[in-house]
């Protein structure tokens, strides 16, 4: 019968907990594990970002120096431009003039290695001085753009227009171009700088930049001016959907910004800045390919040591793991093993009752609950009456049947958890009833009295015929100072006083007066 006089060390009622270790370990192993990769996550990010910071540093230094290059080639031939405008406004360029231009021109050329060639264009866009020695022959540049722009322009600010390829050598340039008129302000003619495009191809080649990097200038429109790497199909074409134009340029006029090219998909991390004297952009870019490779590089190392890590930690995990699992069945054996004993040890084998050593356990734990609680304590013990005969008559076979058919009479009377039903010795039985006074153990007593009857298990060497047992009742207050003997004495008293008026009935043993009481029931 379940009791919670479970275990010797440990008081009624309290649960014995144990740490779930495998849930333990495989939480402290994943722990470690996602710890591991945070860390290396964290590393890797700070790393990576770090590496772009100085890439995003180099890249603003690189513009930098650009824009000052770029600024100062075109100012330079701004300032040629604007000398011989004011000498040609003055003394005009007739026959008498040209000679002289010629051989300024040609002097000017020469002093700048940028300038491809010095033009000036009379009204209607034919040549009439060049650096060159001989005049170029052909239509004229009355279709170029910057022609047509000085024509419907009276500023006499430098203009930089798109690159076009030389009619005097077919050689790329990127012209600068002033108006010039009369001294009525009316337009006659223009006088071009032509700037050698290969001048900033190989500018854009002193600066060490990847397989993947790219370098160019343009107009502020988004006019493509120069290139690097240079790619002829390219010059002219329009970056206005460039992010650089469409996102940053008209927040602020240097930066940098990472987003991938619509010339060749490549994504770089550009940094880029506008000129403050001309309409120009520079920018200069390095592919996010080769500015991580030494991350990707350091990524790639630190991955395989921590998944190596990783490794070992998992194997010694599941080793660890396996071990515990092990170690959890060896210990469930060894519990129910230890179950098994205790319940050997605690219970009686034939009928499945508690046994005198559990029955001893419970009454000195229930003597000391009933006198805190100030709260009566019953016994019931019980005896079947002419078992020797029953046994002499049927044998010992039958008569263990016997026993164990008043075990389960007896079990099926004791309703609560708390009670305690025993087999005291041989034939005898009790049961304790914690929380019951004697009129409670009275009317269990008849329960199991008539739970008896019923089974009717034949006894022909009984008067009745069927087995039937006497049981005696005995109910106290527990004070501390009790005897479990005496306790036990006057329970027993009390069914010997059955068995001495008749059998087959319940005594009662109670204290009145001072003196003993005993009371009967014969039902």
């Amino acid at each position: 019968m379940p009791t919670r006089f479970s275990h010797p060390d440990h008081p009624p009622g309290v649960a014995l907990k144990r740490i779930p270790l495998r849930k333990a370990a495989v939480l402290f192993i994943a722990t470690v594990c996602l710890c591991l990769c945070g860390l290396l996550y964290l590393q890797l990010e700070q790393s990576r970002r770090h590496d772009l910071s100085l890439a995003q540093v180099a890249s603003s230094n690189l513009t930098r120096a650009m824009a000052q290059q770029a600024e100062d080639t075109f100012m330079k031939a701004d300032l040629v431009l604007t000398s011989l405008v004011d000498w040609i406004q003055a003394d005009g360029f007739g026959p008498a003039q040209r000679p002289r231009l010629q051989q300024t021109f040609a002097r000017r050329v020469l002093a700048l290695d940028q300038l491809h060639g010095i033009l000036l264009f009379d009204q209607k866009g034919q040549w009439v001085v060049t650096s060159f020695e001989n005049l170029p022959r052909g239509a004229g540049v009355a279709d170029r753009e910057y022609f047509k722009y000085h024509q419907q322009n009276v500023s006499s600010v430098a203009h930089i227009g798109p690159a076009i390829r030389s009619r005097e050598n077919g050689e790329w340039i990127i012209p600068v171009s002033k108006r010039i008129n009369d001294r009525n302000g009316h337009f006659q003619g223009v006088l071009l700088a032509g700037i050698k495009m290969s001048y900033f191809d190989q500018f854009f080649k002193s600066f060490n930049l990847d397989d993947s990097g790219s370098m160019f200038l343009g107009l502020t429109d988004g006019t493509l001016l120069a290139r690097r790497p240079f790619v002829e199909a390219q010059i002219g074409a329009s970056l206005s959907q460039n992010e650089i134009f469409q996102k940053f340029l008209p927040l602020t006029t240097s930066g940098n910004a990472m987003f991938t090219s619509i010339i060749d998909g490549v994504t770089r991390l550009y940094g880029y800045r506008q000129l403050e004297a001309y309409p120009l952009v520079v920018a200069a870019a390095s592919s996010t390919e080769s500015i991580l490779a030494g991350w990707y590089d350091t990524a790639f190392r630190s991955s395989l040591i921590v998944a190596l890590v990783l490794l070992g930690v998992g194997l010694f995990g599941w080793v660890f793991i396996h071990q515990v699992r092990v170690g959890e069945r060896v210990e469930s054996d060894l519990r129910r093993a230890q179950e098994a004993l205790e319940l050997i040890a605690t219970h009686d084998s034939l009928t499945g009752l508690a046994n005198r050593r559990l029955f001893e356990r419970a009454l000195d734990i229930e003597f000391g609950r009933g006198a805190r609680q100030a709260s009566p304590l019953s016994l019931i013990m019980l005896d079947i009456d002419y078992f020797k005969r029953y046994n002499d008559t049927y044998g010992h076979v039958v008569g263990d049947h016997c026993l164990a058919e008043v075990a389960r009479a007896l079990k099926s009377c004791c309703h609560r958890k708390a009670d305690l039903a025993v087999r005291y010795g041989g034939e005898e039985f009790a049961v304790l009833l914690p929380d019951t006074d004697l009129h409670g153990a009275m009317t269990i007593a008849e329960q199991i009295r008539r739970s008896v009857i019923d089974k009717n298990i034949s006894h022909t060497g009984s008067p009745n015929g069927y087995v039937t047992v006497s049981l005696g009742c005995y109910s106290f207050v527990p004070s501390g100072r009790d005897s479990m003997d005496v306790f036990v004495e006057r329970a027993d008293a009390a069914l010997y006083q059955a068995k001495h008026s008749g059998r087959n009935r319940v005594a009662t043993l109670s204290m009145a007066g001072g003196a003993e009481a005993l009371m009967r029931s014969d039902r």
